[in-house]
């Protein structure tokens, strides 16, 4: 569904709302939706339901009457000749069904225009910082960082694509406890290789790789007391490089290190203290966060003069907002959940807008293999990786799988499915559709002419179904740029291959009759555009041939 369509819609409708009183909504809390049953018109809202209650009538008579009071403002607007029916339908939705020339109009813009139909129009630019992974380089990445990798990334694609300037940075966690102890590691592991004997503390990181560092560590000659410096190279490398081979890379590598060297913190804590929401308490610094709605007073300088990982935290987000961005998204796993309000708390103490902060908690995927759960991967005592991900099923099948739940929904991943070269692995069916189309149009002999085409002989009911299907597309991006969800391009994407190869199977494309050819070469033609820009912006390949 176009985007310029749904906010001429909304205004229909906040026109209604205006008219059904007494109720306190306006037009930022009317939601328009892609009804899940095609039944029920091409677009929906909920509006009814929610002026039930202010308006003491139920729910279904409120819809009927702001089905009607829409109807009358339809009549005035420049929706009244593509708008067929509008409806209060179920338990209180109003319905609105489209007619056949707005999808023959909509359809030819993206025949003539190509993937500059699609993009919607974002209602400000800008200036976006997406911080992501942001594991500690300890060891290789973990299944979840490479989930959190895949929304990140792909959430920073579409964004772009709607518009925005979009900028990836991955916070680099190089000093702490985390960072001590893979030192310790390092150097123990160095001393066994040596000869020593060694009682290896069970708290020290057991894997594989700490050996492999060891090892590289003694061939460079490096003494153990340098060990950590050379280990957070060494693991820093291969997090880069499993990242670079998933498709994901960043613009910015920001040091928590160099944060500290820059004395940023100290300047940032001395900024909340001049306005009196950092004080003194038992011998420890503390931020009135409480001031700001979170439950309770925070430690930022402990009673040994070392600060919580909170200050550091407030001096880097001041930072992003200093670089010239007005919106930071930060994606994070689901143990930092209750850290959420600290952060927002910070970041209103520094003058800026709660909404400014969007942070978005990525749930945990477990992995299958042969319909049971792996705990552990090959690496003693180890998590199971990314790389042993790709190396298994690729980067098409990992991006797309790990996109494939919503966010706040946690994710199972089945090997099997990622690795079968059939209908039941999604990323197959889709990029099967893709290579169909390549094909049809690759093998026919009509040269379609985009601007002269009679559209209104696509008249059955599976060629209406994928022009419906294909006008979607911009209303499912900019659904993501205000949910900062990207799963549902991964079902939009499904859903269209699944609208596609039912047209097909049903209709041939290339017959005797030469304009019904020509206008459903067409038709596929705006099908593959649409495919290839979904996998584009998923980051998945675009096979032409299967």
């Amino acid at each position: 569904m176009k985007e310029d369509t749904a906010k001429l819609l909304i205004e229909i409708i906040a026109k209604a709302l205006a008219d059904l009183k007494p109720h306190e909504l306006s037009a930022k809390d009317i939601l328009l939706d892609i009804p899940a049953n095609s039944r029920f018109g091409d677009l929906t809202t909920n509006i009814a339901l929610r002026l039930s209650s202010s308006l003491k009538q139920p729910r279904l008579k409120t819809a009927a009457v702001a089905a009607e009071s829409i109807k009358n403002h339809l009549a005035d607007s420049a929706l009244k000749d593509y708008i067929e029916e509008v409806k209060a339908e179920g338990a209180g939705f109003v319905n609105f069904y489209f007619n056949n020339k707005y999808f023959y109009e909509c359809l030819k813009e993206v025949i003539e225009k190509g993937e500059d139909s699609l993009k919607p129009a974002c209602a400000e630019k800008k200036n976006i910082l997406i911080e992501f992974v942001s594991a500690n380089p300890t060891g290789p990445l973990s299944v979840a960082h490479a989930r959190q990798a895949a929304v990140g990334d792909v959430l920073a694609n579409i964004l772009a694509f709607c518009g925005f300037k979009v900028k990836k940075e991955y916070y680099l966690n190089d000093v702490g406890n985390q960072i001590n102890t893979l030192s310790n590691s390092v150097s123990l592991r160095i001393k066994e290789l040596a000869g020593e004997k060694i009682d290896f503390p069970e708290e020290h990181y057991q894997g594989e790789y700490i050996y492999e560092i060891a090892k590289s560590a003694l061939e460079h000659k490096i003494k153990p007391e340098a060990s950590g410096d050379f280990a957070v190279k060494y693991i820093l490398d291969i997090i880069k490089k499993e990242l670079s081979d998933f498709g994901v890379r960043f613009d910015f590598w920001y040091s928590q290190k160099e944060l500290e060297k820059s004395k940023k913190i100290e300047k940032a804590l001395e900024f909340l203290k001049k306005k009196d929401f950092i004080y003194e308490k038992e011998g420890a610094s503390w931020f009135k966060s409480t001031y700001f709605n979170d439950d309770k007073d925070r430690v930022v300088i402990k009673s040994d003069g070392s600060y919580t990982y909170l200050a550091p935290d407030i001096a880097y987000h001041q930072d992003k907002y200093k670089r010239g961005f007005d919106l930071l998204i930060n994606i994070w796993g689901p143990d930092h959940h209750g850290y959420i309000n600290r952060l927002k708390a910070a970041v209103m103490a520094l003058g800026k807008e709660a909404e400014t902060l969007s942070i978005i908690i990525v749930q945990l995927a477990s992995i299958f293999k042969a319909g049971k759960p792996l705990q552990m991967s090959t690496r003693k005592g180890q998590y199971i990786t990314l790389r042993e991900v790709l190396d298994e099923v690729g980067v098409d099948a990992a991006r797309f799988f790990f996109l494939m739940r919503r966010t706040s929904s946690h994710l199972n991943f089945d090997l099997e499915i990622a690795k079968k070269q059939t209908p039941e692995n999604p990323v197959y069916y889709v990029q099967y559709a893709h290579a169909r189309i390549s094909s049809i149009l690759r093998n026919s002999t009509i040269k379609v002419n985009r601007k002269g085409l009679d559209l209104t002989l696509l008249k059955e009911k599976e060629e209406i179904e994928l022009i419906k299907k294909i006008l979607q597309f911009t209303y499912i991006l900019d659904i993501i740029s205000k949910t900062l969800d990207p799963y549902i391009l991964t079902v939009y994407l499904q859903e269209l291959a699944e609208s596609f190869h039912r047209f097909y199977d049903r209709h041939r494309v290339l017959g005797e009759d030469r304009a019904l050819s020509e206008v459903r070469l067409a038709l596929i033609q705006a099908t593959k555009t649409v495919i290839s820009q979904g996998l584009d912006l998923l980051g998945v390949s675009k096979p032409e041939k299967m």
